[in-house]
């Protein structure tokens, strides 16, 4: 397992299809040692801090694997890292493997995955694509949060080295699933059951199951 990429990003404001809006969905790669803090990576920010960012989203993570399958879905050639958002682009970190509250330390650092990724319109215009967070959403392959539990500085090229697994196992992909796309009550309350899951995320099954 390896960091492929540092990507981030300060906030900017755009106006695509209408809308104006302040995103830091913009990232780039940069070279060198990162400090990656509490909250987020030194240079990064969220234009949206009451949908994105806080401690249970301190860092955005994306399979490089992930860059093979939607070149070819949509037939595209001009992908660069941090093309999805994220700020850390993994190698060999899937989410049939990874589950939600497993930690991992990369360099010096230690984080906790927390929970999978929520598409939105952003991520739609920034590929100039109307609609395609449904399409990525659908696709489960989301990528995912993490905490972080140990500051430290990272970079390019660093190792991860998987600390500990979650005992409930839940995959990011099973998680994903069962709040978005199979529904089912039974996967919820196991979902309830992961002590590392995100509060946001909690909050959305308590909802599901009250509706079951």
């Amino acid at each position: 397992m390896k960091l492929l990429a540092v990507n981030v990003s300060l906030p900017r404001t755009v106006s695509i299809n209408g809308r104006t809006y302040s995103t830091g969905i913009y990232k780039s790669a940069v070279a060198g040692p990162v400090p990656l803090k509490r909250l987020n990576l030194a240079g990064d920010g969220q234009g949206d801090r009451k949908n994105h960012g806080g401690e249970y989203q301190a860092v955005y993570c994306y399979p490089q694997e992930h860059y093979i399958y939607w070149a070819e879905q949509l037939a595209r050639v001009d992908f660069q890292f941090g093309q999805f958002g994220e700020n850390f682009t993994t190698q060999e970190l899937l989410e049939n493997e990874v589950c939600v509250g497993d930690t991992f330390r990369i360099s010096e650092a230690v984080i906790q995955v927390t929970q999978p990724r929520v598409p939105c319109y952003k991520l739609a215009d920034k590929l100039g694509l109307p609609g395609f967070e449904a399409t990525f959403l659908r696709a489960n392959r989301s990528g995912f949060y993490a905490r972080v539990l140990v500051e430290g500085t990272v970079e390019a090229g660093d190792p991860i080295a998987l600390i500990s697994k979650d005992p409930i196992g839940m995959t990011v992909a099973e998680v994903n699933a069962a709040l978005y796309l199979d529904k089912g009550a039974i996967a919820a309350e196991r979902a309830l059951q992961i002590e590392a899951l995100s509060p946001g995320w909690k909050r959305s099954f308590e909802k599901l199951l009250a509706k079951a």
